[in-house]
């Protein structure tokens, strides 16, 4: 069947954040459907460099900051030269926080919001140009959360840079007029953050309270994004929440 939107699958797509958890799930699903995959991290584990060894032809890894737009500027235009053009992005990177607002420091709000949201958006930024300077069409999914909606304590200043994405999201999917398709996916928590941010009764409340009755893992979120970069889909401007139900 068609494509009803004209925006092909993409077929080199570039996740950020991608060395360990739900960004290495999502490099891994998209090398075994067989897509090139461009990801980087700060820091490149051991389960990101034993894929580039199993997918030598498929797979371009670095070790680079999403803060730094000159090694990400330099990054995927050696992407482009080893795999080809970059159609697809997967907005993954970013930090957490676990203090209440009024123990956070300016410079803790400021790391936050620049790696959450100032840098993805510059990254994507980059991206596009160099896609629609080529005549491309392509996809974005940018991985938000359930806070960008519901409020969580000791979340404030990361639940703000979820929902300016997400906010993103939908001004991103008006403006490139259907050329590129934009759309957010927003895990519930993951149980290693809940643990993090919400002690064991709070945690245990809300998994009670959710209908599938426990937490998001990596493998519910995965199949949505890879059907965001490879199905064919009218799915543009949206928030598509994972989370078993607990916030309905």
């Amino acid at each position: 069947m068609s494509d009803p939107t004209g925006v092909p699958p993409s077929s080199v797509v570039l996740v950020s954040g991608g060395s360990r958890g739900l960004g290495l799930a999502i490099v891994a699903d998209l090398l075994a459907s067989g897509v090139k995959v461009a990801a980087f991290a700060r820091t490149v584990t051991a389960e990101l460099t034993a894929l580039a060894t199993k997918y030598p032809d498929q797979l371009h890894v670095g070790a680079v900051d999403v803060n730094d737009p000159q090694a990400t500027s330099a990054f995927v235009k050696q992407v482009e030269e080893k795999l080809g053009p970059v159609d697809g992005i997967v907005n993954n990177a970013a930090v957490g926080q676990d203090s209440l607002h009024v123990h956070t420091s300016a410079e803790q709000i400021a790391d936050i919001i620049q790696t959450n949201l100032t840098s993805p958006l510059i990254l994507t930024r980059f991206v596009l140009r160099r896609m629609l300077a080529k005549g491309l069409k392509g996809r974005i999914v940018n991985v938000t959360s359930i806070c960008a909606q519901r409020g969580y304590p000791g979340l404030v200043a990361y639940s703000a840079t979820k929902g300016g994405m997400d906010a993103a999201t939908r001004s991103l999917a008006r403006e490139l007029g259907g050329r590129v398709l934009a759309n957010s996916v927003a895990p519930g928590f993951f149980a290693s953050e809940m643990s993090a941010v919400l002690g064991p009764t709070q945690l245990d409340q809300i998994v009670r309270r959710t209908p599938t009755g426990h937490l998001t893992e990596p493998e519910d979120v995965v199949p949505v994004v890879r059907m965001l970069l490879l199905e064919n889909t009218n799915v543009n401007g949206q928030v598509l929440v994972i989370d078993g139900a607990a916030s309905v």
